[in-house]
């Protein structure tokens, strides 16, 4: 067995819908947000094993936050507005290995 992880980093992003009007990740555009990191992800060919991996998550408790990902193995929280700021913690982190403050939570 190897100590290399299958993936550099995993992502995952909240896409829960709260039936009980909290705020939730899921109506925030939550699941555009993991298709457009997937798909730019794919176009940088940075995804795929010994990459980046995009996953899509239930509810990972912080959607007062959100909406919300996190990255893993650095356990580092972002949220988000639209597809320039995916592009930005997509080039910025899982390209140049820099965490993005400004959208840190």
């Amino acid at each position: 067995m190897s100590d290399t992880p299958y993936f550099e980093r995993h992502v995952f992003f909240c896409l829960n819908k709260r039936d009980d009007g909290r705020n939730s990740c899921g109506d925030h555009g939550a699941e555009a947000a993991q298709k457009h990191a997937k798909k730019r992800c794919k176009e940088l060919n940075i995804n795929g094993q010994g990459k980046v991996r995009i996953n899509q998550a239930g509810c990972m408790d912080r959607c007062e936050e959100g909406p919300v990902m996190v990255i893993y193995p650095e356990g580092t929280w972002y949220t988000y507005v639209d597809s320039s700021d995916i592009d930005e913690i997509v080039d910025t982190h899982l390209v140049g290995g820099k965490i993005v403050e400004r959208l840190k939570i």
